[in-house]
């Protein structure tokens, strides 16, 4: 029951080639930093990534994209990384861009054994309909394309087909934690680390608190142990690593 790793690069250093990851974060809160960065430290390649954004220019995935560590991303905001957009209008990145909602209720859904549901997010437009560019060539042409979706009527409103995301592993970032792998996040530092840690086969979990198994109260536990298989915990300065993305106050 003790799944307390002694560091990082412990924790990830069976993520292989190819493994396909959630990650958590929003902008760069929550975002598990100190294993992105162990595994970038690996060397682990030809990544396929799930994660609302794709981090930003040396920051958070970034730091993976910037290496080319990254094959695919499935996320739904990527406005802040020039250097995605370069892979991606480039042809060197596949991309599937999914609304924010629909992205966070595939993760849930993989998670809870669902595989697959139907949302109104997205008919009539090239989610549901197809032909939004994963991929392009060289040159510019769309090389890969979106599919079309089924999509069906309930109570006389048309809904679209969703498929459940489930990973290799998922990467978390959370405020408090016990040994257990009972994990509690803090206000906005939540986003989509519950919804990762729950579609991850193993999923890992950097604390910046860890304590003994008990002192969470099982009301204020936002994800049970059965969900987590490694714990890390963070140093000091580690945990006070949290940069903000856009200031938006005045001196």
């Amino acid at each position: 029951m003790n799944k307390v790793r002694a560091g990082a690069a412990e924790a990830v250093a069976d993520i292989l080639d190819g493994a396909s990851l959630a990650v958590g974060g929003f902008g760069l809160s929550g975002v598990p930093e100190v294993l992105i960065r162990a595994l970038y430290e690996r060397g682990s390649n030809g990544l396929k990534v799930v994660s609302n954004n794709c981090g930003v220019d040396g920051r958070g995935l970034g730091i993976l994209l910037s290496a080319g560590r990254i094959a695919r991303v499935t996320g739904s905001y990527v406005g802040e990384n020039k250097e995605f957009a370069r892979q991606y209008l480039g042809g060197e990145l596949e991309v599937e861009l999914t609304p924010q909602g629909t992205l966070a209720e595939r993760l849930r859904a993989g998670g809870a054994g669902i595989p697959a549901f139907y949302t109104p997010a997205g008919v009539g437009t090239q989610v549901a309909n197809g032909g939004l560019p994963w991929r392009y060539a060289p040159d510019g042409a769309v090389s890969v394309a979106s599919p079309r979706k089924e999509t069906r009527d309930f109570a006389g409103r048309p809904y679209v087909l969703e498929h459940g995301i489930t990973t290799d592993f998922a990467l978390v970032r959370a405020w408090r934690g016990d040994r257990h792998g009972n994990l509690v996040f803090r206000r906005a530092a939540a986003n989509f680390n519950p919804l990762a840690a729950m579609a991850g086969r193993v999923t890992v979990a950097e604390v910046e608190e860890l304590v003994e198994p008990g002192a969470l109260r099982p009301d204020e536990i936002h994800v049970p142990g059965i969900y987590v298989q490694r714990v890390v915990a963070l140093t000091a300065g580690q945990a006070a690593d949290k940069p903000i993305e856009k200031r938006t106050v005045r001196p």
